[in-house]
């Protein structure tokens, strides 16, 4: 069973690989598990931002799970995305996590319901929470869901559902900070922005749900050391290129179509984007080359 005791380290959104025609590249995603797992993943998630889940059925995550499974074969925990606007379709994705074996769920708390009332945060958990036993991961993306959770929601939250932790990625590090500091021994705080990964660390985060780790010199299994010690030329390096790789990401073409063609580019096929995202363009591709240049990337 997951606790917010095991939910630590580098728990990378796995792509989902898509060929042009729009199906799911089995071998290239058993390929690309397998190179998280070499950088020292500790969990992974499925139907992530990472893995398009607003393009992924329930059927499709859940086959996406199985398969995760059986490749790990008890090396790491499965964690599945379970977001989604309505209450019916989340409970669709929970039966398909739970058919498949994953062991932990991943749930923002609301999608596309700008400004959700506290009330209407509470009933839709009490409703996930009723209908399994899976542990859950909070994921606070202001911009995805219109608004941010507060720290005495997610402490809400956390006191009366089965959550053990966050995946936070409120861009304000005044914010992170308070959760730390509020509710750092309570639950597993998962750093998102990559900019925030080393800084969070010296402050006390579990770990890190974060796009980026992919490419960088330094291992994200060797991160949270690095991060909690005295900030070196070692911590400097990482927290540049992390930064520069989470400007890049985020900020060429439409998600993840660059994230997609940047492990195209280190030799991880990861197809292309399922529809209505377009592949990189050339010249997308070409502003990656020249920052993997710069921060001293090698690719294909």
């Amino acid at each position: 069973m997951m606790t917010k005791d095991n939910l630590r380290g580098y728990v990378p959104a796995i792509a989902t690989p898509f060929n042009e025609k729009g199906e799911i590249m089995e071998d290239a995603f058993v390929d690309l598990f397998e190179f998280l797992l070499s950088r020292g993943a500790t969990c992974v998630c499925i139907a992530g931002d990472n893995g398009e889940s607003w393009a992924l059925s329930a059927q499709e995550r859940g086959r996406l799970v199985r398969l995760a499974k059986d490749t790990a074969k008890g090396r790491v925990p499965i964690m599945m995305g379970i977001s989604a606007p309505t209450i019916e379709a989340s409970l669709g994705y929970v039966r398909a996590a739970e058919d498949n074996g994953a062991d932990v769920l991943l749930s923002m708390p609301q999608t596309y319901v700008l400004k959700a009332s506290e009330a209407e945060l509470m009933a839709r958990f009490d409703k996930v929470s009723a209908a399994t036993d899976k542990p859950l991961v909070l994921y606070n993306s202001p911009r995805r869901m219109g608004f941010s959770l507060t720290v005495d929601q997610t402490e809400r939250l956390l006191n009366t559902h089965n959550v053990i932790g966050i995946k936070e990625s409120q861009r304000d590090f005044f914010y992170h900070t308070h959760l730390l500091q509020r509710l750092g021994d309570k639950m597993s705080i998962m750093t998102g922005p990559c900019h925030y990964i080393m800084p969070a660390f010296g402050l006390g985060a579990a770990g890190f749900i974060a796009t980026g780790p992919e490419f960088t010199d330094l291992m994200p299994s060797e991160m949270a050391q690095v991060g909690a010690g005295v900030p070196d030329e070692t911590y400097r390096k990482a927290h540049y290129q992390l930064t520069v790789l989470y400007e890049l990401l985020m900020g060429t073409g439409t998600w993840p179509a660059s994230f997609k063609a940047a492990l195209n580019l280190i030799g991880q096929p990861a197809g292309v984007p399922r529809d209505p995202v377009l592949p990189a363009t050339q010249a997308d591709i070409d502003k990656i080359k020249r920052a993997f240049d710069q921060l001293g990337i090698r690719y294909r």
